[in-house]
């Protein structure tokens, strides 16, 4: 019987993108015959998403496509659990709504886990010849010293820690009880993962077609702040 990858995307105001993202995914040919499962949770968009969502997956064929829609927004994290709950793939991807990341690398992600080696796989926009949209150095920076505080804790060595893009075997992630209903869902899965007896965590690098804040960017420092406080929290109090 195949296997399937489940393909999670967390949606607030993306109505100008999710039909694309959705055309990606729908050709991508995943290696090793896995079938493809996608689960758009629809965080509270007061956009055409519903709209845009809703017709989409009256036409669509090539993979099964569950939709969820919160009445209100309660932001990435919370979108990610309410996914997880009703996810059945072997493997689960989380994707962003926009076109920042390119859904044609995930068998890039899955090879060291097909393989054998690995148990959760980050995309690094940090590593790798891939192409990187040239941005904010801001941005970057507190990339960078997010990973570095969230390595220190960790004892990881991980190069981007904030990435959209992290694979798990659906054993890992679902035994996970996740709190974060916003942004700090990156440094609290990567803290609770790094603590998981003899986890084997690989990092692949990606692409990356980052956003403006005028093409529709939604992080702000204060998520960045946040995020600072969840590293320090489900590293120490725990």
């Amino acid at each position: 019987m195949p296997q399937t990858l489940t393909i999670i995307i967390p949606v607030y105001n993306e109505a100008a993108t999710i039909a694309e993202i959705l055309d990606k995914i729908d050709h991508v040919q995943l290696t090793r015959g896995l079938i493809k499962e996608v689960i758009v949770v629809n965080d509270g968009s007061t956009d055409a998403t519903h709209e845009v969502v809703t017709k989409y997956r009256e036409a669509i064929t090539g993979f099964t496509l569950h939709y969820i829609s919160h009445d209100t927004n309660l932001g990435k994290g919370f979108a990610v659990q309410t996914a997880l709950r009703m996810s059945t793939g072997d493997y689960l991807i989380i994707q962003d709504a926009d076109l920042e990341y390119d859904p044609a690398e995930y068998n890039q992600m899955l090879e060291p886990m097909l393989s054998g080696h690995a148990d959760v796989v980050y995309g690094s926009r940090f590593v790798g010849s891939n192409a990187h949209r040239v941005l904010y150095f801001w941005h970057y920076a507190g990339n960078r010293f997010l990973t570095f505080l969230s390595n220190l804790f960790t004892n990881l060595n991980l190069t981007d820690m904030e990435s959209c893009y992290k694979l798990f075997r659906r054993e890992i992630i679902q035994d996970i009880a996740l709190v974060e209903k916003r942004f700090g869902f990156e440094p609290e899965i990567t803290a609770k993962v790094a603590r998981i007896p003899g986890v084997r965590i690989y990092e692949v690098g990606i692409s990356y077609y980052g956003r403006t804040y005028l093409e529709g960017k939604k992080i702000n420092w204060r998520d960045g702040v946040w995020a600072i406080w969840c590293i320090i929290k489900y590293n120490i109090v725990r």
